[in-house]
């Protein structure tokens, strides 16, 4: 998420997120091909799962969401959509406890109700 982050406001191209994030924060993490997979797919299907979001998202617009949020979703909606072996109770799991330490008060609620109605349409 953080790397999403990064992209979107600090306008910097995928790979230079995914450089200055290890580099600065977790040089030495394992799960390092894993998040990298996740950030790439979720910047390679973004107009995709954006207009996902915004399908089940009524009174929001996507623009208008907190930027966390949005990013969290992002990447949530890219696991639901693209990611079968990863269960989808584990993929809502996941993003709340995420927008419980990075958002705002209320962002765990909003984050499983969007997320909830996309896995609705997940097959």
């Amino acid at each position: 998420m953080k790397m999403l982050f990064a992209c979107e406001l600090g306008n910097q191209p995928v790979q230079k997120a995914i450089d200055d994030y290890w580099d600065l924060f977790e040089p030495d993490s394992e799960g390092r091909e894993f998040s990298d997979f996740l950030v790439r797919g979720t910047m390679k299907n973004l107009a995709a799962i954006d207009d996902a979001i915004k399908s089940v998202s009524i009174h929001w617009k996507i623009s208008r969401m907190a930027c966390v949020d949005r990013n969290l979703l992002r990447l949530a909606a890219f696991e639901l959509f693209h990611m079968d072996e990863i269960p989808k109770r584990v993929t809502l799991n996941e993003a709340i406890e995420i927008a419980k330490s990075y958002g705002a008060e209320d962002s765990w609620a909003f984050i499983n109700g969007i997320l909830d109605k996309l896995a609705g349409e997940v097959e």
